[in-house]
């Protein structure tokens, strides 16, 4: 069997989703041929040449090292050398995982190693056609039996979010004792939840992911979903992100930091993601935008819409000042 050990690997792409997978499945990986090595994880903005070197360099703990360096497009172009040397020639007791959240930011690190011929996992976002397929996958991988009529109830119910789609499948699998559900059973449980693509319009758009917040909120204002639900999620949204952006630097854990906040453990790497392009200035502007379209989709507009589109437009915007 092939040894995880002495390899390094890239996940490469803004699809959290799978990148998350990809992350663990190199991790498990590892943990299978060594138990009981240690796991070090770095933030790429706070990594310096030591602290990288110590981590890469062996442990005092473990014969063996996991290193995941999340976010290397935030890494130092001065450490880009360094990380494609380690990346391509890493210790026999490393294993070694860089993830780059897509974008152009931090591409001279992405062309060096794919020049040192680093094995790559993509991950990007996937389109909305691709979504069908995605959720027949997952119903596959769950032993779970969905026709299409089921798998496209699931999808327009529950919109393009694969987060929410998993666990949405994982639930049907739980709830199936014949290990089959069809279009019926989906609505019974998710035509409800509409409401929920709002937030996933919110999530798409402070991630900076334009494409995929417009097409979403089309779909969501085609299913009924009311423009002032939209703006009330991001309304949410960018209250949450502010607070992070304020208290990140903080010494908190996770959870007395999420419950300063106000949302649930889990979504401070939701925030973590959003929190690499924007800053306090751009929040306070994105809001005000919020705020008056707010205004304009509860009568001030003659197309609701359109006041929305553009709303997504201009907080993109704002993101990248």
């Amino acid at each position: 069997m092939k040894t995880v050990y002495g390899t390094a690997l890239l996940v490469q792409g803004a699809e959290a989703l799978l990148s998350d997978r990809a992350v663990d499945a190199r991790v498990k990986a590892a943990r299978r041929e060594h138990p009981d090595a240690e796991l070090v994880t770095l933030e790429g903005r706070e990594v310096d040449a030591g602290r990288f070197v110590e981590a890469t360099g062996g442990s005092l703990f473990s014969q063996a090292t996991i290193v995941v360096v999340d976010a290397v497009s935030d890494l130092d172009k001065d450490l880009f050398d360094l990380v494609t040397v380690t990346a391509a020639h890493p210790p026999e007791t490393l294993c070694l995982i860089l993830v780059h959240p897509g974008g152009a930011k931090g591409r001279g690190l992405l062309t060096k190693l794919s020049k040192a011929k680093v094995e790559t996992i993509k991950a990007d976002a996937l389109k909305a056609a691709a979504i069908p397929d995605f959720i027949a996958k997952e119903a596959r991988r769950l032993h779970l039996d969905m026709d299409r009529d089921a798998v496209n109830a699931l999808h327009q119910a529950l919109g393009n979010d694969l987060r929410t789609l998993v666990a949405a499948v994982d639930q049907l699998a739980s709830d199936s004792p014949n290990g089959q559900v069809g279009a019926d059973a989906v609505r019974t449980y998710f035509g409800g939840r509409a409401e929920i693509s709002s937030f996933n319009v919110a999530d798409a758009s402070l991630e900076g992911r334009l494409p995929d917040a417009l097409e979403t909120l089309r779909w969501a204002l085609s299913i009924g979903v009311q423009p002032a639900a939209v703006t009330a999620a991001m309304a949410r949204g960018l209250r949450s992100l502010g607070l992070y952006l304020d208290m990140r630097t903080q010494r908190m854990g996770d959870k007395q930091l999420a419950q300063a906040i106000g949302v649930p453990p889990w979504k401070l790497k939701s925030l973590n993601r959003q929190g690499r392009s924007w800053n306090k200035a751009g929040v306070a502007k994105a809001i005000r935008l919020v705020t008056t379209c707010d205004a304009a989709v509860k009568g001030a507009a003659v197309d609701a819409n359109y006041a929305l589109e553009s709303m997504l437009i201009a907080i993109d915007e704002a993101r990248q000042t």
